[in-house]
């Protein structure tokens, strides 16, 4: 082929794909009016949205690049082979781009989150389990899919064929889509603030989104190491204000073991105790401290929790680690390192450890776990086996009897509802020894369908009038009127569990700890921390007097404590060393963080860090106050204190997921019991 045929055929091929590429800008504006309209009739409306459709162009448009350039170097040369072939193939491609669009706007629509690479961080029974749940598949929205995939089909196959572009049009295009992507033009974005994370997830391209962070966990960018690092952790470690450093004996062999002991802050608030006591944890699913208790943003809707806060020790600035449930059982019982895709994703692999399951059994405890789900979800199963838990009731063992939570059109249902799970261990679980019960809830999960929801959606109504909203402010609301109604069924069945509970002999001896695995996303977030803030009350007839604490603790922080109030009262054998994420709970009753942590949103997403009122997601920090509210702030010597912090633990959760130990054998042997 000679040089004029070859540019020819170049110039056709360019301008034929660019036919198609100004045919799929179509589909996405088409799809972008969608997305705002279908969340914000279903859901809210943005609070700006002038900012929000400048922002959500922009995203569009720089996808849109990114697609030309990869669309256009294979186009053109299977345009020299074929033209006919080309155009098929770019038809397909983008046809196919349009449905992943829609389908991942579909699932924004219910979870109020992206979903990016945590698809990858799941089993296929766990996806399938969840895409049973989702409450985002019914007539309307496959009537309304099926109407989308026409209107692609029209508008590549014959629109694309009417417009007309200048040669000179699809060079500049061309040119300015290759220096797009070549000079990261995206990371502008950030110039258009807005402050509100539903907002933000919102104007996200949820495909962009999508295929960014599976590039991003496939071939993840390699960390510089700053050999400084650890002089900045110690030194502000070594900060008085802050707390003692871990002393780490083996931190090459064992990075996580060190000989530090939490401090003893439970035993003021508690009258002396004559034996063990019963520990009753309660970890309820979705549980936010945004509509949980008095002062939450989102009006309180639990008002038996609110309560019993009062009679309490009551965190309200505390944090769960995870952003998903499968965060919750490793933190809080074991206050363990997250590994790559969370520490129980390792399954059978997961390092030998020591948790409050295992050094309570080790000193006379009967331990259980009740959950109204598989216990197979997550790999909690083999967690607890590992933790030789004497008794595991889920939804295999739960006799048929008792009722599970509502079932969906296609028959799904997650489980047994809450008061039944509560119902049953109260039938089931011995006295006489000392107890360790954990009871994880499921009902105010996506699809939140609950016993009795009318009852509860008037509850709803009931509990709105009395927080003094107006008829726009219960219109909004009423968007998410089964999570609320879901919420109040939760909140009324502790509050039932805890009543019944106080008949039992045992009852003046036992401590209850109530708290959030994570807050629940399908009632949009106010900000990035939004997703970890969880109340936290612990509750005894023990407690001699109550306090409520706006210091910052984690669930890594429970165990630890726990471990300590129980040692000086019940003369506890446990080991010197520990290799606890947690230094303890504080309880200073100011605002203030201790704390150093790393939290993990997804699976596959832990980008974000804590420490003093600080709060990294990203490569963005962030500025905590009194109400966790934060604020984007520019300090390039904190920012770079943090990421100094942040990349040492890395380094440490690392060596775990090679294969790295947490603790010496010896200390495992003698404590852990198989």
């Amino acid at each position: 082929m000679n040089i004029k045929l070859f540019r020819e055929k170049f110039f056709k091929a360019i301008t034929s794909i660019m036919q198609l590429m100004l045919a799929w800008l179509v589909i996405l504006l088409i799809l972008r009016i969608f997305e705002v309209l279908y969340n914000g009739i279903t859901r809210t409306f943005p609070e700006s949205m002038l900012k929000l459709i400048a922002l959500s162009v922009w995203f569009d448009i720089m996808f849109w690049l990114k697609v030309v350039v990869c669309i256009t170097v294979v186009y053109i040369v299977l345009y020299f082979i074929k033209p006919t072939l080309a155009r098929v193939t770019g038809l397909i491609a983008l046809f196919l781009l349009s449905i992943s669009q829609l389908l991942l706007i579909t699932y924004f629509n219910t979870s109020l989150v992206p979903l990016g690479a945590d698809l990858f961080g799941y089993s296929l029974a766990d996806i399938q389990q969840t895409l049973g749940a989702s409450s985002a598949l019914n007539i309307v929205t496959i009537i309304s899919l099926i109407l989308m995939l026409v209107v692609f089909g029209f508008v590549l196959i014959f629109l694309s064929r009417r417009i007309k572009v200048k040669l000179s049009f699809v060079l500049i295009i061309s040119i300015i889509a290759f220096l797009a992507l070549l000079t990261n033009v995206q990371q502008y974005s950030s110039m258009i603030d807005l402050r509100n994370e539903y907002d933000q997830n919102l104007s996200l391209n949820k495909a962009d989104y999508f295929l960014t962070s599976s590039v991003n966990y496939f071939l993840p960018a390699s960390r510089e190491t700053d050999i400084y690092a650890d002089a900045y952790i110690e030194q502000y470690e070594g900060n008085e204000s802050l707390g003692d450093a871990f002393v780490y004996p083996s931190e090459a062999a064992f990075p996580f073991y060190h000989t530090n002991e939490a401090p003893d802050v439970l035993s003021p608030f508690f009258k002396p105790i004559q034996s063990p006591p019963n520990i009753v944890i309660l970890m309820v699913e979705g549980l936010g401290r945004a509509f949980t208790n008095e002062g939450a943003y989102l009006g309180n809707f639990t008002p038996y929790l609110d309560s019993l806060a009062g009679e309490s020790l009551y965190w309200k600035n505390f944090l769960s680690i995870g952003g998903r449930t499968f965060g919750v059982l490793p933190a809080m019982m074991g206050s363990m390192p997250f590994s790559k895709n969370g520490i129980l994703e390792m399954g059978a692999q997961m390092p030998d450890h020591l948790s409050l399951y295992s050094l309570l059994s080790y000193n006379g405890y009967r331990t259980s776990f009740y959950y109204g789900g598989d216990s197979k979800f997550d790999n909690m199963a083999i967690f607890l086996k590992k933790n030789g838990v004497n008794a595991v009731e889920d939804l295999k063992t739960i006799p048929s009897n008792y009722r599970k939570l509502p079932a969906k059109a296609n028959g799904f249902t997650w489980g047994y509802a809450d008061d039944q799970v509560y119902k049953h261990y109260l039938g089931n679980h011995p006295m006489g020894s000392p107890t360790l019960s954990v009871i994880l809830t499921v009902a105010t999960h996506d699809p939140f369908l609950v016993p009795n929801q009318d009852r509860y959606k008037k509850q709803f109504e009931q509990r709105m009038s009395l927080l003094g909203f107006d008829d726009s402010k219960k219109m909004n609301y009423r968007n998410f009127a089964n999570q609320y109604s879901s919420v109040l069924y939760a909140d009324e069945s502790i509050r039932d569990f805890i009543n019944a509970y106080k008949k039992r002999p045992d009852y003046a001896n036992t401590i209850f700890l109530i708290t959030g695995d994570h807050r629940m996303a399908e009632i949009p977030l106010r900000n990035k921390i939004d997703r970890f803030h969880v109340p936290l009350i612990i509750f005894s007839p023990l407690l001699k007097r109550t306090a409520q604490f706006e210091s910052i603790s984690t669930h890594f922080d429970i165990t630890p404590s726990l471990l300590r109030l129980l040692k000086k009262s019940s003369k506890l054998n446990l080991p010197t060393g520990a290799g606890w994420m947690g230094g303890g709970l504080d309880t200073a009753r100011s605002f203030r963080n201790i704390h150093s942590y790393p939290l993990m949103q997804t699976k596959t997403a832990m980008v974000d860090f804590i420490q003093g009122d600080y709060h990294l997601n990203g490569n963005q920090l962030f500025k905590l106050n009194v109400d966790l509210e934060e604020t984007p702030i520019q300090d390039e010597k904190k920012l770079k204190q943090l990421n100094n912090a942040f990349d040492n633990f890395k380094r440490k959760n690392d060596k775990i997921s090679n294969g790295g130990k947490l603790l010496p054998d010896s200390i495992i042997k003698r404590y852990q019991l198989r």
